[in-house]
């Protein structure tokens, strides 16, 4: 009879496999990192630093396409030889671009802006290898809803500090998640890593 431990491997066999054994994630990110790990993908982290500026004229998808691919750009740069992933996550809404607050004020503005309205979230996913000159990018949209929050329920929530670096000012994996109305789409996408689109992205990298 097939022991558990036999079964357990049976399975680990039949697993598809991937053109890439393991990653190095150019991020500092701690929730992509959570994500990669809970999703079973083996990555090495690589906190890179990019000019995030935008240019004059960039749509959303364009920026966070182009940011991505610098990000693993910069990754590979001292990784040649690995496969290198890098994400950018950005907030939309009436075709205003919202990346991390300036400082408590402009998350204040951000959070107003989102009060009792749907946006678009929006994130760039690249991989490159400097070594072969490989590269691959695509985006993942989900649409959010927030609930109206009052000027308290705002104000409360800057004093929790999740606003500051993060896209939007909001984080939907914590203590933002009761203000959330709907959602449309890849939940993790808003988290910061849509797996699906990368798991799609890793199947066909070569």
């Amino acid at each position: 009879m097939e022991t558990q431990q036999e079964r357990q491997a049976n399975r680990t066999d039949r697993e598809p496999k991937l053109q890439v054994s393991r990653l190095v994630l150019a991020s500092g990110s701690p929730r992509r990192a959570d994500i990669l790990q809970a999703a079973g993908f083996a990555f090495d982290p690589c906190a890179v630093a990019v000019d995030e500026t935008r240019r004059p004229g960039e749509d959303a998808v364009a920026y966070v396409e182009r940011l991505a691919v610098a990000k693993a750009q910069a990754g590979a740069a001292i990784h040649p030889a690995r496969v290198v992933l890098g994400a950018d996550t950005v907030v939309v809404i009436e075709d205003e671009i919202l990346g991390k607050p300036r400082d408590e004020a402009d998350a204040r503005r951000m959070l107003s802006l989102l009060s009792g309205e749907w946006h678009q979230v929006l994130t760039g996913v690249a991989l490159v290898r400097a070594e072969t000159a490989g590269a691959k990018v695509a985006h993942e949209l989900t649409k959010v809803k927030f609930a109206a929050m009052s000027a308290a329920e705002i104000e409360w929530y800057l004093t929790t500090g999740e606003a500051i670096d993060k896209a939007g000012a909001y984080a939907i994996q914590g203590r933002a998640a009761r203000f959330i109305e709907g959602i449309e789409g890849d939940y993790l996408n808003v988290v910061g890593l849509p797996v699906r689109l990368l798991y799609q992205l890793l199947r066909d990298f070569g």
